[in-house]
């Protein structure tokens, strides 16, 4: 994984150290557990890779300047926020391999954490005095709720379509990865076709992201995701190869494995299932659409000349398609 973001950040490494310097500032506070948590979550960050998709995306276009840093600064916050929020719904006890915030602190200074995350965000957001920048983050704020609500609310009889699956995904997911390049652009030019380009981008490499993610829960271990893994769809999630096999199997045989999910089904069950999930080739389907949208993502770029930047986001994408379960 060092290897992966040293060879894609070549281009951004100064840029890098700003945006992490703005994002230690916009998290200051007066109050010291706050900082005691925010250094925690600072010191264990992870891959850092939306805001690494807004320097990129910022240097495609053109020059980084301080509001670029802001807004890879926000984009982080507003994403740290989330997964401390989403440990609190999932009763999660580890994230990257490591105590969360909610098994340290338990969930009420975890909710308020994330609440004060998601304050110094908004500032950021207002701090770079752009009203289509204000739309975009409005947006992903809805998007983001909408489609963890969705994903909750399918779930309730362990039944999804692809299109409401993508939908979801979409939302929840790649709706940050959108915003994250997409903001970068617009601190450094007002060409329109280069911001929808990047903003397309990010959208797809999104939803190419989450499908991966789906994967891993279902191939996965916990040494290599940093989370509990094993069919996610003991919890919420439906992924596209469940959804997959759904669609071929038999009226009885699916609302059988449905009954199963709902009550939690036990190890030797959820082999049986795995077991379809290979008969039916809902991974090598997974996977051909994961290629097929990846695909799509790296069209976006062709308006954008070869440079070491285009270069980087191109790795992204294929180094996404290629991280090992």
């Amino acid at each position: 994984m060092k290897n992966f973001l040293s060879k894609i950040s070549s281009p951004i490494e100064a840029d890098i150290q700003l945006f992490q310097n703005e994002m230690v500032h916009s998290l200051e506070s007066s109050v010291g557990l706050i900082n005691r948590v925010v250094r925690y979550l600072i010191h264990k960050k992870g891959k850092q890779l939306r805001p690494r998709l807004t320097l990129l995306s910022a240097r495609l276009c053109g020059e980084p300047v301080e509001l670029t840093y802001k807004a890879a600064a926000l984009v982080e916050i507003l994403h740290v926020a989330t997964l401390i929020h989403d440990d609190v719904v999932d009763d999660a006890d580890t994230r990257r391999g490591i105590p969360t915030i909610k098994r340290i602190w338990k969930n009420k200074i975890a909710i308020l954490v994330g609440d004060f995350m998601f304050s110094r965000a908004l500032t950021n957001i207002i701090q770079l005095r752009d009203f289509e920048a204000l739309d975009i983050m409005s947006s992903v704020s809805s998007r983001l709720s909408e489609g963890e609500i969705l994903q909750i609310e399918k779930a309730i009889k362990k039944d999804m379509s692809e299109e409401i699956y993508l939908k979801m995904i979409s939302d929840k997911t790649a709706s940050l990865f959108s915003a994250a390049c997409v903001l970068g652009a617009i601190t450094v030019t007002d060409d329109n076709e280069k911001r929808d380009a990047i903003r397309n981008f990010g959208e797809k490499f999104g939803i190419a992201f989450q499908i991966k993610d789906d994967l891993f829960d279902i191939l996965g271990t916990l040494d290599s995701v940093g989370k509990p893994t094993g069919f996610d769809v003991k919890k919420n999630m439906l992924t596209l190869p469940l959804i997959h096999m759904f669609k071929q199997l038999e009226t009885g045989d699916r609302k059988d494995i449905q009954r199963k999910l709902k009550r939690h089904a036990r190890r030797k069950e959820l082999k049986e299932i795995k077991h379809l999930i290979d008969e039916f080739n809902g991974i090598e389907y997974s996977v051909a659409k994961m290629e097929e949208i990846s695909n799509e993502a790296r069209a976006h770029l062709n308006i954008f000349p070869e440079t070491p930047v285009k270069a980087s986001l191109i790795k992204i994408l294929d180094y996404n398609i290629k991280r090992h379960f």
